[in-house]
């Protein structure tokens, strides 16, 4: 038995090394390339009293550790337990679930909503279950990994777009549209569009009305991840859709996750009641997943009442974003304008984004730090996220400690 004592020098877990001749071995040469390419990700937990600014995460509202919050979350968990126990099919399905779908579902304008255990599952099963071999995806290029995984899955054509190009989506519609005119299809819809409202990496938003209006010439869906824009754009942040006139129309499905400005876990998918009728029905990971945790759903209620009842907060997350860039920019770096709360600056390199970074955090600062093969364009960044509760001293302190440490020459 080989031993897991960290001062034993034969100690193999958690050394990080495969055995060579084992099945894994090629995971070495893999690590390898990771590293000579400044490309290597490594955990690293933090604490609970973490005493950096946070840049990094995505609690755009501040509401994660809000007391009513947590409070809600706390509440919903001793009532409900600590786990859903089951797939929503079975016992996973609560009356917390069904009031917090309702509740979402009432708030963004849709008709009717549905809960899974995150935003991922929630991507993965509006793209397979809304889809079939016949039909033809059409993806922006800088779509979330989710919608990609999604497109691979559902074992429809995909064509990917160039990015937040509304005359490109036309095209590719138009071309199937001529080749379906003489022939027989049977299941998943012919054609459908995905793509994020706001995109992750530079925070810039799709062109939802174009879209939309691309979609309607030539009777396509349009699927929307609003990750981003939920809780935040729109009036009171009920979500890009919303801010679109979009919300509620019988072609349009959205997705979003509870994780970002709700502060929770978890994710949704929107749309016409026979289209979540549907998911109840054909997505695999709504069918065989355990439902979401009652504290994650107690949670997210709890935030949903509280932005209903303070809808400044979304104001004020915007107003942050928009200082981050103005001050980035006048000190000139090159930092990408916000259409909701993610502001990125642009680095030299992956080896420069990693070590900004690294000086950012022992400055007191976690910012994010995007490198290659996760930005689809290559260009490695720092990414930052606003919080609406981040006072204008905290900005301006933050923004100074990212111009103090920006790579030069």
């Amino acid at each position: 038995m080989k031993s897991t004592d960290p001062a034993d020098p034969h100690a193999s877990a958690g050394s990080g090394t495969a055995d060579p001749s084992g099945p894994f071995g090629w995971i070495a040469e893999q690590d390898r390339i990771r590293r000579e390419a400044g490309l290597r990700r490594e955990l690293r937990p933090r604490p609970a009293d973490w005493e950096l600014l946070d840049l990094a995460g995505n609690d755009y509202l501040g509401l994660t550790r809000h007391p009513e919050v947590t409070q809600a979350g706390a509440d919903a968990c001793l009532r409900w337990g600590a786990g859903a126990t089951g797939s929503r099919l079975v016992t996973g399905s609560t009356a917390l679930h069904a009031e917090l779908e309702a509740e979402i579902a009432d708030f963004t304008g849709f008709e009717a909503a549905l809960v899974l255990a995150s935003g991922y599952a929630a991507n993965l099963a509006a793209v397979t279950a809304l889809t079939g071999p016949d039909t033809l995806l059409v993806s922006d290029a800088a779509n979330h990994a989710s919608l990609i995984d999604g497109c691979r899955l559902s074992r429809a054509t995909t064509e990917v777009v160039p990015h937040a190009d509304p005359e490109a989506v036309r095209k590719a519609l138009g071309a199937r549209a001529r080749r379906d005119a003489d022939a027989s299809r049977s299941g998943g819809a012919s054609s459908v569009v995905v793509s994020d409202s706001v995109f992750s990496v530079d925070g810039d938003a799709a062109p939802l009305p174009a879209l939309a209006a691309a979609c309607r010439e030539y009777g396509a869906a349009l699927l929307v991840d609003d990750a981003h824009g939920f809780g935040v754009l729109g009036e009171g942040g009920r979500g890009a859709l919303a801010a679109a006139g979009l919300a509620g129309a019988p072609d349009v499905v959205s997705t979003a996750t509870l994780s970002k400005a709700f502060g929770a876990q978890g994710g949704v998918v929107l749309g016409p009641a026979a289209v979540i009728e549907h998911l109840v029905n054909a997505a695999r990971t709504f069918i065989f997943d355990t439902g979401l945790a009652p504290a994650a759903a107690g949670a997210a209620l709890g935030a949903l009442r509280l932005l209903r009842r303070e809808p400044e907060r979304a104001d004020r997350a915007l107003h942050v974003a928009r200082a981050f860039h103005r001050m980035l920019t006048a000190a000139e770096l090159d930092a990408t304008a916000p259409d909701a709360c993610v502001v990125s600056v642009r680095a030299p390199s992956p080896e420069a984004a990693v070590e900004w970074a690294a000086r950012c955090r022992a400055a007191g600062l976690a910012v994010g730090c995007f490198r290659p093969p996760s930005v689809p364009d290559g260009v490695s960044r720092l990414r930052l996220t606003a919080r609406c509760d981040l006072t204008d001293a905290q900005v301006a302190g933050a923004v100074d400690v990212i111009v103090r440490t920006a790579p030069r020459g």
